[in-house]
């Protein structure tokens, strides 16, 4: 079963179990993958493919994240509270990330296949690293990865 549809039966089970953070969760979710297929130039009952479904789930987890940050520095902490409850659940859905020591080894394996050695080429290290790895790890892991093989 694909995550679309996955996430879509989540809804009915959701609501049998009135878990309302799940709940608001899972509408979002369907709310933006038909958001995606009309951008997408396709029809809003068309489903997405996975990798567009967790394209979308990133993009959701990476508002919260902002989301609680925003929250926290303006003192508002029950609705932090909340959005961290959200992110918990939208992290479900995505696939585990690589470890940092994982990410070393693309990252040394890269930099040797494209002879860099200095800081000054640290975009194109990080681009090519990002092109490999391809949502497996998150940004900032690569990146701190890139900064301390350079340094």
């Amino acid at each position: 079963m694909s995550i679309h549809q996955d996430i879509r039966n989540q809804i009915k089970e959701a609501m049998k179990n009135k878990d309302t953070v799940r709940l608001n969760v899972v509408r979002g979710l369907v709310s933006a993958f038909t958001n995606e297929l009309v951008s997408l130039k396709r029809m809003p009952t068309d489903e997405l493919t996975d990798d567009e479904a967790l394209n979308v789930i990133r993009r959701q987890v990476k508002q919260r994240k902002d989301s609680i940050e925003q929250f926290s520095k303006g003192g508002r902490d029950e609705l932090a509270l909340h959005e961290k409850a959200e992110l918990t659940i939208l992290e479900t859905y995505l696939p585990q990330m690589m470890s940092k020591d994982e990410v070393e080894i693309v990252a040394k394996k890269k930099m040797q296949e494209l002879g860099i050695t200095d800081k000054s080429k640290s975009g194109q290290l990080m681009g090519a690293v990002m092109k490999e790895l391809k949502g497996k790890a998150d940004g900032d892991t690569v990146k701190s990865v890139v900064d301390s093989l350079l340094s």
